[in-house]
């Protein structure tokens, strides 16, 4: 007999079985169905906010590599005055800078507390004094106007580049460029607005700040004008003297990283009796974030796939009830020829049919809930090919297994017991 008439010929029977009863065999299919639709949804979450994890930590720059001064912990202050002095100095990016190889573009800057007035407006922001070269190297962009040029640096230029979230608030209605904005008792002219940064909570307070609410004036500027004491304490009697807040390190090749943070360390150590710097490698960061999503989509994965093995269950249950139901149509084909082979054929192929079924319309549900979880609670959500190959192979997988048993209890039937049976 040809291969596909049998085929066809056994799906068309398992069908017709399975319609004959046709809310048990729904009931049936539901558990696989939503199996499936969780194993989709779970790693469209797992995949979503592992995305989001790398793209915040991308967006710090994978060829970077940040330095930030850290105020020392209160009991290794000193005590013999109340200006305490820590973090990166001048010296050390210079250092970096003659003597490390592999290293493209490096940046400083300096950052102050300050409240940002323009007229009746105002807010609590960041001012940053840096160098040009700092937006490239910060993964900015200019939305409006420009940023600082080298002119800039040498003539100490009161201008500034306001971050997307400044200029909103001060500048509701747009139009911020050529304006003048009044940070503590300066002012300074905006010559340019910056599109928004993209990043994360986690960036904001841990890493880098929000240069979303930043303000950036040139680094002599930023001397000339503020010194290098800030006031901390209530009515400004104690203070903190930092000169360099931060260090940006552009290196050349990825896989150089390690060697060139290694060396680094070396020349921080050096002259320092407590270490009051941190260090932050976003190639680093990116990897353990691209390990950590694995994980997470496994574990997502693997919880949601219970639900498969429970929906498998239910279609093993349903087959060992029709084939006690179905004993004496069993026994009589058996008499009339049939071998074991066809009995199993014709069992298997209504649970495969249960779980293709079931998978189908889990695939269908599991495309649609992502969807609503990303309308109704802003979680990013990436469904990918391979997640849907997966959880329909395993819903395939599952029905076959689950009906291995019941088949090979039906072919194994003595037919003149079951020829017996009422």
């Amino acid at each position: 007999m040809n291969l596909d008439f049998r085929i066809k010929r056994l799906l068309k029977i398992g069908f017709k079985s399975l319609w004959r009863h046709r809310l048990r065999s729904g009931l049936t299919v539901l558990g696989i169905t939503f199996g499936v639709c969780s194993v989709i949804a779970m790693l469209a979450i797992g995949q979503g906010a592992g995305y989001e994890a790398q793209q915040q930590i991308a967006a710090l720059g994978s060829h970077n590599i940040i330095l930030q001064s850290v105020p020392p912990p209160r009991e290794q202050e000193d005590d013999d005055g109340y200006v305490i002095e820590y973090g990166l100095r001048y010296v050390d990016a210079e250092r970096i800078r003659d003597t490390v190889p592999g290293v493209s573009v490096m940046a400083t800057a300096r950052k102050v507390r300050e409240t940002a007035r323009q007229g009746v407006r105002q807010i609590e922001i960041e001012i940053v004094g840096t160098s040009p070269w700092y937006l490239e190297i910060g993964n900015l962009q200019v939305r409006e106007g420009r940023f600082f040029a080298a002119r800039d640096l040498h003539q100490r230029s009161n201008i500034a580049v306001l971050g997307r979230k400044t200029a909103e608030v001060l500048f509701p209605f747009g139009g911020a460029v050529g304006q003048v904005v009044s940070v503590g008792n300066l002012r300074f002219r905006v010559v340019g607005v910056l599109a928004g940064s993209g990043r994360g909570e986690a960036d904001e307070t841990e890493m880098r700040g929000d240069p979303d609410t930043h303000i950036y004036i040139p680094m002599t500027t930023m001397e000339s004008l503020f010194g290098d004491i800030s006031a901390t304490g209530s009515g400004g009697l104690s203070g903190e003297r930092v000169e360099l807040h931060e260090i940006i390190v552009r290196v050349d090749e990825l896989a150089t990283i390690p060697y060139v943070e290694q060396m680094i360390e070396q020349i921080l150590v050096r002259g320092r009796s407590r270490r009051d710097y941190r260090v932050i490698v976003p190639y680093q960061l990116l990897e353990q974030a691209r390990q950590t999503t694995r994980i997470f989509s496994i574990v997502l994965g693997s919880i949601a796939a219970i639900s498969l093995i429970v929906g498998g269950i239910g279609i093993m249950n349903i087959t060992l009830a029709t084939v006690l139901e179905r004993t004496r149509e069993i026994g009589i084909r058996r008499a009339v020829g049939a071998k074991k082979r066809h009995i199993v054929e014709q069992f298997l192929s209504e649970t495969i049919l249960l779980s293709v079924c079931g998978g189908v319309i889990g695939i269908a549900l599991g495309l649609s809930a992502p969807y609503f979880v990303t309308r109704f609670a802003g979680m990013k959500t990436i469904v990918t090919l391979w997640s849907l190959i997966l959880a329909f192979g395993i819903s395939a997988l599952v029905g076959l297994l689950s009906g291995l048993y019941p088949a090979y209890r039906a072919a194994n039937m003595d037919p003149v017991e079951a020829l017996r049976h009422e």
